[in-house]
């Protein structure tokens, strides 16, 4: 891990600030893959890196555990958390699972709000112009913004977590999809499923939904792991 510079706290930074600021910092290392899989998270380092006692350091490292992105190994300090194959289809297949339930319950009234339906198109604009980890980031947020059409707080609860334990995996499988595919061919597939969601036609939006071909390029990692 690189050494960086402590952040300047300023005046009024306090103690819960700076908490949410490592876990801003290693989340977004986590999910742009800076910091790998099963990669351990040397407290010494991170409290110089980020220029904090280890006291804030270790809430933080506590709330990224609840988020389902490290974990805490007995007598082994903590580390990224590191998906198996069964992991990853446990965690797709819950993730369709809430998804479906939120389009269905999105769209029990017939097409969503028009200010709903704004912000999900906003995701997708973001999606046309990324580059790089941040296409994994324009991806997150369709997701997100397409369970919020729900209205069902607890339902975003849930799910957020899946997503993010997911992103690293899903980040992977857009990187294969890239060899093979155009980055018109995703912003196509995100616009069928929109345009299905607004027209409010339950049918059709699930249909989009099974065939959005979330992890269609991971199938092979998974099956070499396997083996």
């Amino acid at each position: 891990m690189t050494a960086e510079a402590p952040p300047d706290e300023g005046p009024g930074l306090g103690a819960q600030s700076l908490v949410q600021l490592v876990v801003t910092r290693i989340r977004a290392d986590i999910l742009r893959g800076a910091l790998a899989p099963g990669e351990r998270l040397v407290e010494e380092q991170l409290t110089r890196r980020f220029g904090t006692s280890r006291a804030p350091l270790r809430e933080a490292l506590r709330l990224l555990g609840e988020q389902g992105l490290v974990e805490h190994l007995p007598r082994r300090g903590v580390r990224v958390v590191d998906l198996s194959p069964q992991d990853i289809e446990e965690l797709f297949g819950l993730r369709d699972a809430l998804e479906r339930f939120a389009v269905g319950t999105a769209l029990a009234d017939g097409p969503p709000a028009p200010d709903r339906l704004a912000a999900l198109e906003r995701t997708i604009g973001r999606i046309e112009t990324a580059v790089g980890a941040d296409r994994a980031d324009a991806h997150r947020e369709f997701h997100l913004a397409l369970v919020a059409l729900a209205g069902h707080r607890h339902l975003l609860r849930v799910y957020e977590p899946v997503l993010l334990q997911l992103q690293l995996y899903m980040a992977t499988n857009m990187r294969r999809e890239a060899e093979v595919r155009s980055a018109a061919e995703g912003v196509r597939r995100h616009r069928a499923l929109y345009d299905a969601v607004a027209s409010g036609d339950v049918d059709a939006a699930l249909e989009a939904l099974s065939t959005h071909g979330a992890r269609t390029y991971l199938v092979s990692e998974l099956d070499e792991t396997r083996r």
